[in-house]
């Protein structure tokens, strides 16, 4: 299973790397929405961690697109008829959009100290495992989604549509604090609003409590994980 999973995932890194107009892609808009919509230092400061999901959202969903371009060339269907288990399948996916995404985070985490952010090499390392879980997280999902998609013009219509609200209601822009009642009861029923405040917790000592928040995360990667194995063990 794991040989399986590990060269699913080799192969989807390859393809990366061979793409260099995707990192600019998924890394340039961030960035301007950051620089543009964060003027101020201390808003930037605040903003930053939430850009980081942003990243982390983007690049973990639309990897997945891999799965419908791959059902449309006939790779997906040699795969599914060899001695493969279907979680082996789904886990290499998940595990080559969750490294592609650690890659593209990893690049932003870089501009922390710009805006006064410098948790150690420790806060470092732990923000890179909680990026992991994240990132697992929303590939998961993003796999379950692909599962069910023949064309990739109507897995970014649905995403496009899925994908904003999901990261603007997470806590990224403004305090969830200081929301209306009716978005805060959104807001606490949005699993990212976990990852955004873990992060925050360890880049910047503020926010939700650590473990809530990657206690959270961690059982939204799980579930997505099963929900898409189970899936894509049904079809």
């Amino acid at each position: 299973m794991m040989l399986a999973a590990a060269t699913l995932c080799r192969r989807d890194l390859v393809r990366f790397f061979r793409q260099r107009s995707r990192l600019i892609g998924v890394l340039a808009t961030p960035l301007i929405f950051w620089g543009l919509i964060g003027s101020g230092f201390n808003y930037m400061r605040y903003l930053y961690p939430g850009t980081l999901v942003q990243i982390l959202l983007f690049t973990s969903i639309f990897s997945t697109i891999s799965i419908i371009q791959d059902r449309q060339q006939g790779f997906l269907q040699g795969v599914l008829v060899a001695p493969v288990s279907r979680s082996a399948i789904v886990l290499g996916k998940v595990l080559g959009g969750t490294s592609i995404a650690l890659t593209q985070g990893a690049l932003f985490l870089l501009l922390g100290p710009v805006v006064g952010i410098n948790p150690g090499p420790l806060g470092w390392l732990a923000a890179l495992g909680v990026m992991a879980v994240i990132s697992f997280g929303l590939t998961a999902l993003g796999v379950l989604l692909a599962w069910r998609f023949d064309s990739v013009q109507g897995f970014h219509s649905i995403m496009n549509l899925l994908l904003m609200p999901m990261w603007l209601l997470s806590g990224a822009v403004f305090d969830p604090a200081k929301a209306i009642p009716w978005v805060r009861v959104v807001m606490v029923g949005n699993p990212l609003t976990y990852g955004v405040g873990a992060l925050r917790r360890v880049l910047t000592g503020e926010g939700m409590g650590l473990g809530l928040g990657i206690g959270v995360s961690a059982a939204f990667a799980a579930v997505m994980f099963v929900l898409a194995a189970s899936f894509a063990r049904r079809r």
